[in-house]
């Protein structure tokens, strides 16, 4: 088909996707795989795959397509996605937020507690999925802010901000996951730039959500009233402990955390300086890869954590499988945005969305941020907007013969796209204003711009590491 006819079908499939999203409230991975069908099948896929010729090669049907683009995406995401939701469950469950929170505030003192929750929550972040991890966080909020006699407001909005900021960005957070690994990027340097990124976006997320408290927020009638019954019988819990239950140690909980993100770090940078084909070599680079590191978290976390804390077996294994449902819902969608991105290079769709970014000398970084926030922002999903975004940037990113460093950073660009204007359409926006207590209006005046900010702040760190890396790297 011509150039114009493919990136019309494009289009118009991407405007099915946000109607049946967003107007009928269609589930989000039943969505992509119809869209996918329709999309493929309107750009002149074959309805069953033609075998290859000695002419011409093989041509996939639509739905062995889709089935290739699922089957491709969750080779690895599935069990990273899965073992990530049952060490943020443990965690969760331990009361480990609590004693991440006490210890920083202890560290920093109470005339910053605003710091030093903040920082607790950007590493609580980190094996813990946003919506759970702010939910989780939303008892020790309310303490502290009951205490200084502050709106939860002037805790809870940087809290928030800087959580999504790592849900968006740092492995094995399923967004960043599907879309590294439908570009073909290293999940080891996604986790180190993301890590590294993830820092001066929380003196952000703290600089930021300040100003935007200089003004007072009235409390919405229902927040106010669960506000002041907290402390009492009536008040919200963190709903993580057993009576006479004690929170594991910070130092445990900070342990556990680091030791997965250690081990990937050791596989990516050190691995490839030992001699090609040693022993050494094999060992670290397996240590290092994500899943194996997850798992020895994962097995420290269940003897730390769990058996001596009590926890018999029956609980520790109930505790892990409880995080699996919600998983699988989002290792769904994840593959379903890999199976549209399959759709779109196998129809040549990605092909001419490449050649006119070539056309307009766009930079691909630029490119990725912006397609990603404009899907995020007409959608709400962070994951689709990813996922969607990366397998339309498939066929340019792999023309361009980009470095593993550079890889992960066109990956992060497009992370950092689905962080901006979070607004009515996202579940994380009624989260946080719920919560906090926020009307529409005011989540619209603090939480979004918040989002926004860091999104573009975060795209602007991606653009200045890629001027000092070499395009190979």
């Amino acid at each position: 088909m011509d150039l114009p006819i493919l990136i019309a079908i494009g289009l118009g499939g991407i405007a099915l996707l946000l109607v049946l999203v967003i107007w009928l409230k269609m589930q989000a991975f039943y969505a992509l795989i119809l869209t996918a069908i329709v999309v493929g099948i309107a750009a002149g896929l074959p309805l069953s795959t033609i075998p290859a010729t000695e002419t011409e090669p093989e041509r996939l049907g639509v739905i062995q397509a889709i089935i290739a683009g699922v089957g491709g995406t969750l080779g690895s995401v599935a069990v990273l996605v899965a073992l990530g939701s049952m060490l943020g469950k443990i965690i969760e469950i331990s009361g480990g937020a609590d004693a991440l929170a006490g210890k920083f505030t202890s560290w920093l003192g109470p005339k910053r507690v605003g710091v030093a929750l903040t920082a607790a929550a950007g590493i609580l972040a980190i094996p813990v999925f946003f919506d759970a991890g702010f939910i989780i966080l939303i008892p020790i909020v309310y303490a502290f802010s009951k205490a200084a006699g502050l709106n939860p407001m002037k805790f809870g909005l940087p809290i928030a901000g800087i959580m999504l900021a790592v849900h968006v960005a740092v492995p094995p957070h399923p967004g960043i996951v599907g879309g590294a690994t439908i570009l073909g990027a290293d999940i080891g340097w996604v986790t180190i730039l993301s890590l590294l990124i993830s820092i001066p976006l929380a003196v952000v997320s703290y600089w930021v959500a300040k100003r935007l408290n200089r003004r007072e927020h009235s409390m919405l009638a229902a927040t106010k009233a669960m506000f002041d019954d907290f402390g009492t019988a009536a008040g919200p819990r963190s709903g993580t402990l057993q009576e006479g239950e004690r929170a594991p140690s910070a130092w445990t909980i900070l342990a556990i955390i680091i030791l997965p993100l250690a081990l990937i770090m050791v596989g990516t940078t050190v691995a490839p300086a030992m001699p090609e084909g040693s022993f050494e070599r094999g060992l670290l680079g397996m240590i290092g890869q994500p899943i194996f590191a997850l798992m020895v978290a994962i097995g420290a976390a269940m003897i730390l954590l769990g058996a001596r804390r009590g926890w018999s077996r029956e609980k520790l294994g109930e505790v892990m499988e409880s995080a699996l449902p919600a998983a699988a819902v989002i290792i769904l969608v994840t593959g379903a945005g890999g199976a549209f991105g399959r759709i779109l290079t196998e129809t040549g769709i990605g092909g001419a969305v490449a050649e006119v970014l070539a056309g307009t000398g766009m930079p691909i970084l630029l490119a990725a941020f912006l397609i990603s926030l404009i899907m995020r922002a007409a959608q709400g999903s962070a994951t689709v907007a990813i996922t969607t975004a990366s397998g339309l940037l498939l066929p340019t990113v792999g023309a361009l013969g980009l470095g593993q460093v550079q890889l992960a950073l066109v990956a992060l660009a497009i992370g950092y796209g689905s962080l901006g204007l979070s607004h009515v359409n996202d579940s994380g926006f009624w989260i946080v204003t719920r919560y906090l207590g926020l009307s529409v209006k005011d989540g619209l005046r603090t939480w979004t711009p918040l989002t926004t900010i860091l999104g573009v702040v975060g795209f602007l760190i991606v653009v200045a590491i890629s001027l000092v890396v070499p395009i190979t790297a």
